[in-house]
């Protein structure tokens, strides 16, 4: 398994076409687009630590050595409840996205399709999917994965768009391969991985054969453009020293829209081609795995962070002893909690998917309820930590103020308490990067809106067995 500096050294070879801000920048030299790569090498060096090896590590059934969990395929409910640690440390050790974690649930998505797929039709995707899964495994390459599309007008199906490029569709195929193109919007970390892999967004119909497509490819395909996300996190960045950041190493999550104009993929990389029947089956599986981490576990890491500091805002300030600071502290444990355990029941409540395959999935019901959750318990979290820390985490000077010799006597003055003005404003500004960033949004929509959720729960939930039971006891029957 690389290290994370080895990580680092084997993207010298790729060459992403990147456009942020207006201009194109080079992965390497960009002080927004190196957070996306800080992170991800920290995520390869945490495999290297005995203490989390055990959560970042795993004994791959296909080339008989360790990899890299990201990489692996879950085979028991074991695998599920490690993948939620690995979401959850993760989270603790970032402050922001692991950006394999969407290719890490899509793999694992496409080895449960891909075998059902192979087994009904005897198309061979599976085989496909298992021997670029083996080059992905013995390379220990990071991988991304892209499922929104564009979308356009919400009201028409994908052939009806004005533009058919809203949603990401095949336009040719050869006895060598397809030729697609579109575009795969709010994708974390692809810009930094060796590979990024496409499923389709939604479930297709008749007469969208062609929008029904997987597929992967490596970073900096022909044909491939990235249209980085902007915002004032961006320019903050550009312009201030990394130590006066909220979160100085990692930044914010970095999404990019992905661009595919023309890309030749050949067919030993293509995982379904005009099989509308499985699409379905693929978002929803897909789905599920991604609520159980990016709902259940990943926000219960962040939440830890967020906790942590607003304990940390409450001692600075000398009221961490008052009732209702601890009071508002307390929920956000039971707010966070509660998360944690439907992930994990998510994880312990998992099966074989489908049966045969090998491949375990978490349980439907508690992924969505986990996602529910954390859309709204985040928020309260949020509100709770600025309450506590106070109107200072929006109204704070610049830390740089410090180093002004005018300037700086007045805040140390007036903005220390039970530490010094330093400490105070470093805490603030973390906090800053939460409450008043772009995190609340991107949770209450990252792996789908809560609306998602609901109608996937009332869907799943057997309403005839609870009016059975309530008619047995009520003595209508």
């Amino acid at each position: 398994m690389k290290t994370g500096a080895e990580y680092m050294n084997s993207l010298k070879d790729l060459k992403p076409r990147i456009f942020l801000g207006g201009r194109q920048v080079d992965l390497l030299e960009n002080p927004t687009t190196m957070t996306v790569v800080r992170a991800n090498a920290k995520v390869y060096d945490l495999a290297h630590e005995p203490e989390f090896a055990p959560i970042m590590t795993a004994d791959s059934p296909y080339i008989g050595r360790k990899v890299n969990r990201n990489l692996h395929i879950a085979r028991n409910t074991g695998d599920l409840e490690r993948r939620a640690d690995m979401a959850i440390l993760t989270a603790q050790k970032l402050g922001t996205c692991n950006y394999r974690c969407v290719g890490a649930d899509v793999l694992n998505a496409l080895a449960s399709v891909t075998w059902e797929l192979e087994r009904d039709t005897g198309t061979p995707y599976h085989q496909r999917f298992v021997k670029y899964l083996t080059y992905l495994q013995e390379n220990d390459l990071a991988v991304s994965g892209a499922v929104t599309d564009a979308k356009g007008d919400r009201s028409k199906r994908p052939p009806q768009q004005e533009d058919p490029d809203v949603h990401v569709r095949v336009v040719d195929r050869t006895s060598e391969g397809i030729v697609v193109r579109g575009a795969k919007v709010s994708q974390s970390g692809a810009i930094a991985a060796h590979e990024t892999v496409v499923i389709p967004g939604m479930a297709m119909r008749p007469g969208e054969e062609d929008f029904a497509v997987a597929f992967a490819f490596p970073n900096g395909a022909p044909g491939v453009t990235y249209v980085c996300q902007y915002s004032p996190f961006t320019a903050e960045r550009e312009v201030m020293p990394e130590k006066y950041l909220g979160n100085p190493l990692y930044g914010v999550r970095e999404t990019s829209m992905i661009v595919f104009d023309n890309v030749f993929v050949p067919w030993e990389r293509v995982f379904l081609c005009g099989e509308i029947r499985y699409t379905g089956t693929l978002i929803s599986r897909f789905a599920k795995i991604h609520r159980m981490n990016c709902g259940g576990a990943c926000k219960v890491g962040f939440a830890d962070l967020v906790i942590g500091a607003a304990q940390l805002a409450a001692e600075y300030t000398g009221v961490d002893k008052v009732p209702h600071i601890v009071d508002k502290i307390t929920e956000m444990i039971c707010l966070s909690e509660t998360c944690h355990a439907c992930a994990i029941a998510a994880a312990v409540k998992g099966r074989e998917e489908p049966p045969g395959s090998g491949v375990y999935l978490p349980d439907d019901v508690f992924g969505n309820v986990a996602k529910l959750n954390v859309a709204h318990g985040f928020w309260e979290i949020m509100k709770w930590a600025g309450d506590i820390a106070g109107g200072l985490v929006v109204t704070m000077p610049s830390e740089k103020e410090l180093e002004n010799p005018e300037s700086g006597p007045l805040v140390r003055k007036f903005f220390g308490t039970a530490v010094v003005a330093e400490k105070r404003l470093r805490l603030a500004k973390f906090l800053q990067n939460w409450t008043a960033g772009l995190h609340g949004p991107g949770t209450w929509h990252g792996a789908g809106s809560p609306q998602a959720q609901r109608m996937a729960l009332y869907r799943l939930t057997d309403l005839e067995a609870k009016k059975r039971l309530a008619r047995e006891l009520a003595g209508l029957e």
